[in-house]
């Protein structure tokens, strides 16, 4: 398989990232961002790209692969709608459009979050946001994905970008094994939300909205 994976630097697609390398069926993985991974490896190959909202400069890059990972994203907190509107529906539903014009068969995965309401009315800007963008998702073809994690513990090493998180998995991570026997329907990590994501792609789960329990049994052991 050849897939492209957007947030590979963040906390969530660091974990997705080292799926995608470690997976013998993965034959490349193209990573799109405004940054370089800082990792080499004989799969992996990187565009430096800043506008996610137009992806005609690059558009020559973008055909021939099987899918695409998409875990860019934002916290909501101390954001504008605007502002998280841009990121979490422009940006996605830009570089879907660009995808899926190259690659009419592509799968896209969408990692989303525990608590997206699907209506688009909640009071929570965040929930209502990201239901649209997954709604649009839905809409635009039959092999998009929707993965709806709750908590995400990330790989040992990797480091949140907001304050507030930062504290939080100093506290939590040590903790997962725990909470993996007595929430296991309320707790993932990186790893196995790549592993999951792998398997859609393999057609091994019928579903297009995937919560926690979904993603760790997509994952297997």
């Amino acid at each position: 398989m050849r897939i492209i994976v957007f947030g590979a630097t963040g906390m969530v697609g660091q974990g997705v990232l080292q799926a995608c390398l470690l997976d013998e069926t993965v034959v490349e993985v193209l990573v799109i961002g405004r940054s370089a991974t800082g990792r080499t490896h004989p799969k992996l190959r990187g565009i430096r790209h800043d506008d996610f909202a137009d992806f005609s400069p690059i558009q020559a890059e973008l055909p021939g692969y099987d899918a695409c990972l998409f875990c860019l994203g934002s916290s909501a907190v101390g954001m504008s709608e605007t502002d998280y509107r841009a990121i979490t529906y422009d940006y996605t539903l830009a570089a879907a459009h660009a995808l899926l014009d190259h690659n009419p068969d592509l799968v896209f995965c969408y990692v989303s979050g525990a608590g997206t309401d699907s209506t688009a009315t909640s009071r929570m800007m965040w929930a209502r946001v990201k239901g649209e963008t997954e709604n649009a998702l839905l809409a635009l073809s039959e092999r998009t994905y929707m993965l709806r994690p709750a908590f995400i513990v990330p790989l040992p090493g990797t480091r949140a970008k907001t304050k507030a998180y930062v504290a939080l998995y100093r506290v939590v991570t040590p903790l997962y094994p725990l909470l993996r026997r007595i929430i296991p329907d309320h707790v993932t990590t990186s790893l196995r939300l790549g592993k999951a994501m792998l398997a859609v792609i393999r057609g091994e789960v019928r579903k297009r909205v995937l919560d926690t329990a979904g993603i760790n049994a997509a994952a297997g052991s």
